[in-house]
């Protein structure tokens, strides 16, 4: 185990650093010898400053203006006067290098921040971090009383003695506190630093001040310097935190098993309900399920018995009508037979009535025609002038063997019966043939 006391040499540090920066860093003297030409043109005709103000400086000898910017306080001094010839915020002047000097400060508003270790009333390590905003609001009171002339930063050596004394006001007023008050409330330690503060920078009664004006103070944050303080403060909290998570969390699960519980009760009995429906409803439609197939079963019979009747009626409808058909058709067929054979007969009977009809004829004929030989030469001038009808039907019975070849077989036979004229005249003859061929040309 080390025996160094790190708290200390933070201290010792810090001391030197604060000697250190409390040296103010002088720049050479507003008024000593330009520079030379060429950088002077380089510059823009610029000449280098004693502060971080921007300011342009027109002119040439003893005849130069000092321009200063509108936010930044300016003081003009000459040799021999007891007053300075310009003070106040961005105001310009003539400015003679040989008698006169000035100085040139920010008018804007500084922020100062501050971490100072503290040791609180438990004698623990704390580390307060905080911040101060501050204007200069009388500057003609503030360039005497304040050190503004460092060459980079004026404001740097004020922000370091605010700083300090913000430091020790912080410590003052922590070394009274416990760490749970500094932790927990920051209020007293914000009032203590804005009241010294103040009292420093503002004065109090015909103390004037420093011409400054504090604006705003405020603490960021309070951290205990020793890890094991920080874990062993936090943990009456975060154990009873971790308590109240806990019983939270029995109380949640206990709330969940009973709810758990009361559903798988619920889903018990809807179960056992929906069952005893199911089991009901498979019974109804068992027995609706019986009952039509009864009722099916049974209609099916009756059906089956009616179309059996119905079979039976029609079968013995048709065999009655089958053999009245039959007797029917046995009357036709001997009612046909009879007429055939009637037809047959009466065929029979004009084809010899026809034969000897055809015989007698064939025998008149050859008769006849015998008599025609002996006339034929007669009536040959006559029938080569004039063409009668009885030539024609002279040329008829001479064609008459070719016609009866031709003829069709009869289908029935029909009588012509040649009146008892016992007369050979061939007009006569001739006649009957004729009304025996279209007799035979009639279906």
């Amino acid at each position: 185990m080390s025996n160094t006391n790190t708290y200390l040499d933070q201290v010792v540090r810090q001391q030197e650093r604060l000697e250190s920066d409390l040296r103010s860093k002088r720049a050479a003297p507003a008024g000593g010898p330009p520079p030379p030409p060429e950088r002077a043109r380089a510059e823009g005709g610029r000449q280098p400053t004693p502060n971080a103000v921007e300011v342009r400086v027109t002119g040439f000898g003893r005849w130069k203006t000092v321009l200063v910017p509108p936010n930044a306080f300016v003081v003009h001094t000459r040799r021999g006067r007891a007053e300075p010839l310009h003070v106040g915020l961005g105001v310009s002047f003539r400015y003679n290098p040989a008698t006169d000097s000035y100085l040139v400060v920010p008018g804007a508003m500084q922020t100062i921040l501050i971490n100072a270790y503290c040791i609180c009333r438990e004698l623990q390590g704390v580390l307060v971090q905080a911040y101060v905003q501050w204007i200069i609001q009388d500057f003609a009171t503030a360039y005497r009383r304040l050190d503004f002339g460092d060459a980079e930063d004026p404001m740097r050596l004020v922000n370091l003695q605010l700083k300090e004394q913000a430091e020790a006001a912080i410590k003052d007023k922590v070394s009274t506190l416990g760490v749970a008050d500094v932790l927990s409330d920051k209020q007293p330690i914000i009032e203590e630093l804005t009241a010294r503060l103040r009292a420093v920078a503002e004065g109090s009664g015909a103390d004037d001040g420093l011409g400054l004006r504090i604006v705003t103070v405020q603490i960021k944050e309070a951290v205990v310097s020793s890890p094991r303080l920080w874990e062993n403060l936090q943990k009456p909290y975060r154990s009873e935190q971790g308590r109240i998570a806990r019983l939270a969390e029995l109380a949640a699960e206990e709330a969940v098993a009973e709810r758990e519980l009361t559903a798988q009760r619920q889903r018990e009995t809807q179960r056992i309900a929906s069952d005893r429906d199911l089991a009901d409803l498979r019974a109804q439609s068992a027995a609706h399920e019986f009952d039509r197939e009864a009722s099916e079963a049974l209609r099916r019979s009756q059906r089956e018995q009616e179309d059996a009747r119905a079979l039976a009626d029609l079968q013995d409808a048709t065999n009655r009508h089958a053999l009245t058909l039959e007797r029917e058709l046995a009357a036709e067929e001997a009612e046909i037979g009879r007429l055939r054979i009637e037809r047959e007969a009466e065929l029979t009977r004009l084809g010899a009535e026809a034969e000897l009809a055809l015989g007698a004829a064939r025998a008149r004929d050859a008769h006849e025609r015998a008599l025609l030989d002996v006339e034929r030469e007669r009536q040959r001038a006559e029938i080569a002038n004039v063409r009668s009808p009885e030539s024609v039907q002279a040329q008829l019975i001479d064609r008459l063997p070719e016609i009866v070849a031709k003829l069709p077989k009869p289908a029935e036979l029909r009588s012509v019966t040649i009146g008892g004229n016992d007369g050979t005249s061939i007009a006569s003859v001739v006649a009957e043939l004729t009304a025996v061929v279209n007799a035979l040309r009639q279906p």
